[in-house]
């Protein structure tokens, strides 16, 4: 990658409005998920991916020298990284989980109900769709399309972490403690919405009856999960030298971590903190396993 001169009053003036603005949009979609619509107020928390790369522009930074070029014929396997390891990793937890937590197991449709109504559900038997056919059809749209999709919206996150914020910790703190802070402060971008809607862990993951240590023991996993998969998309930013391929591996890992919940009893308590979605402490296991030993290994 392009080399970066480190820049505090940037750096500072780029958290201050991709915090800033974050946080009030999660204010307002939180209240809109509790009081309007909850489908609205997720369409909002959606858009909000796109602060980080406003907030680049607006502290004043340029969005030049990120790596616009995707330059697939040299990126192939990195490629292929990107769109199919979410889906095997997060296969791989689910698995863990549910060795450990086999009475969770359901495909019963509980979670569809819980979290979309029970109209959902029986519209679906009216057309002819069960609830197995309906989880198939997730899954492979999460291997195949989901993931370009994804990608767009990953984007306005990837420019802001990995583009700007990432290659500037590095500069100043060095790589370990670089990914390692850079990982915490995109964790921690999250925050209200793991308070005041449940997001992730809580209410709004069909786990109403919430979990121990509810909020701050729901940040501090996020921001380890995160951590960890910040590692993996910096590496491979690093390695492609294209901001479109840890925007292609976000836009995966979007569309494949919460498919375990639609096989997962709803309402699980301290578990959800564990998994099966790949945000949990068991289940992100190898994402985290792999980002420390990316971590280790260097710039090999």
């Amino acid at each position: 990658m392009h080399n970066v001169e480190y820049s505090k009053s940037k750096v500072i003036k780029y958290l201050a409005w991709t915090f800033g603005l974050a946080y009030v949009i999660q204010v307002g979609a939180a209240y809109v998920c509790n009081n309007v619509n909850a489908v609205f107020g997720r369409l909002i928390i959606a858009a909000m991916m796109f602060v980080p790369a406003i907030g680049v522009l607006l502290s004043g930074n340029s969005l030049r020298d990120m790596g616009w070029k995707p330059q697939i014929r040299k990126n192939i396997k990195n490629i292929l990284i990107a769109w199919f390891s979410p889906i095997v990793l997060t296969a791989v937890g689910a698995l863990l989980y549910f060795l450990i937590f086999p009475g969770h197991f359901d495909i019963s449709g509980e979670y569809l109900t819980v979290s979309a109504g029970p109209e959902v559900l029986k519209q679906m038997e009216e057309q002819g769709v069960t609830y197995s056919m309906y989880i198939a059809i997730n899954a492979v749209a999460a291997t195949t399309y989901a993931p370009l999709i994804n990608m767009i919206p990953a984007l306005g996150e990837e420019i802001g972490w990995r583009g700007f914020l990432y290659p500037q910790l590095k500069t100043r703190f060095g790589r370990k403690k670089g990914y390692l802070l850079g990982g915490f402060i995109w964790g921690a971008w999250h925050w209200p919405l793991i308070w005041l809607i449940g997001y992730e862990y809580g209410a709004s993951a069909a786990n109403p009856s919430g979990y121990v240590g509810f909020p701050i023991s729901g940040m501090l996993v996020f921001s380890i999960v995160t951590t960890g998969l910040g590692i993996m998309h910096a590496r491979l930013y690093e390695k492609s030298e294209s901001i479109w391929l840890p925007a292609l591996f976000h836009g995966a890992f979007n569309a494949a971590a919460t498919l375990p919940l639609s096989i997962c009893l709803t309402n699980t308590g301290n578990a959800r903190l564990l998994g099966p979605a790949s945000n949990g402490i068991i289940a992100a296991l190898p994402f985290l396993i792999i980002g420390a030993v990316m971590l280790e290994e260097g710039d090999k």
